[in-house]
């Protein structure tokens, strides 16, 4: 038990676990991507993202919101009307975002060269 606690402990001192801790999700990275730097309904997520369940894209929004990702803006019209936007912290996750988009373009790449 003890081992299991000091390996947690390494895991929680590690900025790399603690930054897949918080956009390392399977969704959170893509919302981020699709949200950029406009302002989001979440129809307009929901639709952009079909793969995603509403009840996930649910808990990927407030959980980002609680991690200072995005900003969320109620508005009190009826229908309801949320927006999402990037923070400063959501926007300086953009180029760790292309960067992934440039190494996935070139696998492809190379993949795709391959099979040839």
């Amino acid at each position: 038990m003890k081992e299991m606690k000091k390996v947690e402990k390494k895991f929680q001192d590690c900025p790399v676990s603690h930054a897949l801790g918080i956009i390392g999700g399977k969704w959170s990275l893509l919302i981020i991507k699709e949200i950029g730097l406009e302002k989001r309904r979440f129809g307009e997520l929901k639709r952009l993202i079909p793969e995603i369940s509403e009840k996930m894209l649910i808990q990927e929004l407030k959980s980002l919101v609680n991690f200072g990702i995005l900003n969320r803006k109620a508005f009190k019209d009826i229908p309801p009307k949320v927006e999402y936007s990037l923070t400063k912290r959501g926007e300086s996750v953009l180029p760790i975002i292309a960067q992934i988009k440039a190494f996935g373009t070139e696998i492809m790449t190379k993949n795709i060269n391959k099979e040839m």
